[in-house]
């Protein structure tokens, strides 16, 4: 059985062809190691030069720097899907997350020499990427990031910590979010390069996480790590306006993922009720039973439609923050409330690793929590609404 019941609109031949390709990928390169590279906490660096070959990295990266000059966000949302409906989200964060959350950044604010320099490796797959904003103190709090970047000469003295940082013990390649002019508020930050070996520059962990725990999730810090300015992305004090510009990908990236995973957990629990009995009939035949499926089902549905308006939206460049916004706390705690049904549709078993349904259970939850937390969408959101223009 399976939760689809309206056609999906949004994709042409060319993006059901791409998918075909993904799947085969997943099937092939992702889901036999799943549980090898849970228990390692990471996972194993070949597989970024398999999807770099496979040319699933760096899908709107120009083909100069061997990417694949697509600026079509429908393409990203199709690998975000195949992965989290294999069960994969922790693989999605590393791969997926260097296409929405890392590369852009180059695309857009590195120059001609910086990517040749790092962004053409990481399409290939040949180093990877991550990204530190978060920090132990700061949480969803952007404008308060501690973090400082001093300049001296032709460099720039950097201290501070990360945490939460996504493939942040794999990295050879790190945008750190820094102030590098205490006293210009948010027009004080700027994005800093920092490469592996650098000195000053350590990392620990895995850090220990409920879910997840295929996902290299490290804590970063920086003791007078001395940044050449050749590795500000864009100009100093940009970090700001930069941040704002591709955090709505970023939510939805988040948003995309929990809506793909969602729906198949939701077939799972479907299939489940279907062939277990209970006092002589199925789990399904249960009226209540019956209603929380019908419930679900159809707000998959309307949150699906939703989801594929605002993948359309940044296919062509029409994303706000709002909207992302939107998508992002709506989706992400939908699926917390079809995770905990389905859970309780599979009885003792959910509770259980042997079922998909618990892996998802610990997987999902952070999804309210990272990207910004569902309380700061809705202030986002809130803020637009009561300003006076």
């Amino acid at each position: 059985m399976s939760s689809v019941a309206l056609p999906r609109t949004i994709f042409d031949e060319s993006h059901n062809d791409f998918r075909d390709i993904v799947r085969r990928f997943v099937e092939r390169e992702v889901t036999p190691h799943l549980d090898a590279w849970t228990e390692a906490g990471r996972v194993d660096r070949s597989l970024f030069e398999r999807a770099g070959a496979t040319g699933l990295l760096g899908i709107s990266a120009p083909a100069r720097y061997g990417g694949g000059d697509v600026d079509d966000f429908r393409y990203n949302a199709i690998v975000i899907e195949e992965l989290a409906r294999a069960g994969a989200t922790a693989v999605s964060m590393s791969l997926c997350g260097f296409n929405d959350l890392i590369a852009p950044y180059f695309i857009d604010f590195g120059s001609d020499e910086q990517n040749r320099r790092w962004l053409a490796p990481m399409v290939a797959g040949e180093r990877i990427g991550a990204i530190a904003m978060t920090e132990p103190g700061t949480g969803s709090d952007l404008a308060a990031i501690a973090t400082t970047a001093r300049p001296d000469g032709d460099d720039f003295v950097l201290n501070g910590s990360k945490t939460f940082i996504s493939n942040g013990l794999l990295a050879d390649v790190v945008i750190v979010v820094a102030r590098t002019d205490a006293a210009a508020g948010r027009g004080g930050f700027s994005l800093l390069v920092v490469e592996d070996g650098m000195p000053g520059f350590t990392r620990s962990g895995p850090v220990k996480k409920i879910g997840l725990g295929a996902q290299d999730t490290a804590e970063l810090s920086f003791a007078d790590v001395r940044v050449p300015r050749a590795n500000v992305l864009g100009s100093p004090g940009d970090g700001w306006t930069q941040l704002r510009r591709n955090l709505p990908i970023e939510r939805l990236h988040i948003a995309t993922t929990s809506m793909a995973r969602m729906r198949a957990t939701f077939d799972q629990a479907l299939s489940y009720s279907m062939e277990r009995t209970a006092f002589g009939q199925r789990i399904a035949d249960f009226q209540a039973n019956r209603f929380y499926l019908a419930e679900l089902a159809t707000q998959i549905e309307v949150a699906q439609v939703f989801v594929d308006r605002c993948i359309l939206d940044a296919a062509t460049g029409r994303l706000d923050a709002v909207t992302a916004a939107m998508a992002k706390w709506w989706v992400t705690e939908l699926h917390q409330k079809v995770i905990d049904r389905a859970l309780q549709l599979h009885g003792g078993y959910g509770y259980t690793r042997e079922y998909p349904v618990a892996h998802d259970y610990m997987d999902s939850r952070v999804a309210t929590i990272y990207g910004g937390t569902t309380e700061i969408m809705k202030e986002i959101i809130g803020r637009r609404l009561t300003r006076e223009d």
